[in-house]
């Protein structure tokens, strides 16, 4: 697949939240200009680069705006729930305002880590260097993959990155091409027909993949948002990103599951019957039914909610309106049949 510029790139953090919300790191990138010579803005930024793990990359699910606790073992780092990728984007900022040498070493330690990372396919592992558990798959869930071919188109196109050599430069255009190229190849055929993409997929065959007990091989309505969206911002998409968008669309459009409210009460999230509600989508689906399913910690399959135990119910996001942002998107696609 040749390489091809993508439209501006507008991260649906209030819309997908319960997948894809900004990370400490991410936020401050917004600030001005001034914030990074400031003395807050630099006790940050000293505060990010000590959370940098060796391999150049940063933890998830803790604040590496904040201090590193004196006691504390460092996290191994990883590209889940955001990470990294925002420490990288603040430093690229830092960098170009600054001139830092630190912030610029930093970054292309963090940078030239993400590309090393790259199957030779086009996918992204959760973790590396690679290890035996699931975290090898190609990993889509929470927008994993997404999230560093952003970064990486961003990185060979927006003026955040302009100071980044060329060679470099280059290299994320190429490996944003693999993939996209990886994407197509990975999305799901369900008796000859193309459908959407599992949350994870073999790092090998590209198969459909299981990855914690209660993620299940599956169609995921969550994830395969962020793909198609994704998608759907190339700005010459190919007749093979053409064809995946088309299917995609189609079957959110015949996955939709009107006619509820899914909401918390009284500390439970369930299904509310409501005829105004706007459309929902499950997170997961069989992929031999088209039925939603869900699973608790103990593996077991259901297709009925409440049937899971109490704290993966409320602990996870079953259900949510994905599929409005897909057909937001599709509406205003310029390249649809």
């Amino acid at each position: 697949m040749a390489i091809r510029a993508l439209l501006p790139f507008v991260l649906l953090l209030a819309s997908s939240a319960s997948l894809l919300a900004a990370t400490p790191a991410e936020r401050l990138v917004r600030r001005p200009s001034d914030w990074f010579t400031s003395e807050e803005g630099k006790q940050t930024l000293n505060h990010v680069l000590a959370w940098q793990t060796k391999h150049g990359d940063w933890p998830k699910n803790v604040d590496t705006t904040k201090p590193v606790p004196a006691a504390e073992t460092r996290p191994n780092g990883t590209f889940d729930n955001g990470a990294t990728v925002g420490e990288l984007r603040l430093l690229a900022k830092a960098y170009r305002i600054t001139q830092d040498p630190r912030y610029r070493d930093a970054f292309l330690a963090g940078f030239d880590h993400i590309l090393a990372a790259q199957y030779a396919n086009g996918g992204w592992p959760q973790y590396y260097p690679l290890n035996n558990k699931y975290n090898r798959y190609v990993t889509f869930n929470d927008w994993s993959m997404i999230r560093l071919m952003i970064l990486l188109k961003d990185a060979a196109t927006e003026n955040d990155f302009a100071w980044l050599d060329e060679s470099r430069r280059r290299q994320a255009s190429e490996a944003v091409a693999r993939g996209i190229d990886c994407i197509i190849k990975c999305q799901v055929v369900v008796d000859g027909k193309r459908t959407v993409w599992c949350a994870q997929h073999d790092e090998v065959t590209l198969a459909p993949a299981k990855a914690r007990t209660f993620e299940l091989v599956s169609l995921s309505g969550g994830e395969s948002e962020g793909i198609l969206t994704f998608l759907m911002r190339l700005e010459d998409p190919s007749p093979e990103v053409i064809a995946a968008v088309e299917a995609g669309v189609a079957w959110y459009e015949t996955s939709k599951i009107t006619g509820f409210h899914y909401q918390k009460a009284d500390g439970e999230r369930r299904l509310t019957a409501d005829p105004m509600a706007s459309p929902l989508w499950a997170r997961f689906y069989e992929i031999e039914t088209n039925r939603p399913i869900f699973c608790g910690r103990d593996g077991v399959k259901k297709y009925d909610v409440m049937e899971i135990d109490a704290e993966r119910r409320n602990g996870y996001a079953w259900y949510g309106n994905w599929g409005e942002d897909v057909a937001d998107a599709y509406r205003k696609w310029p390249h649809k049949n």
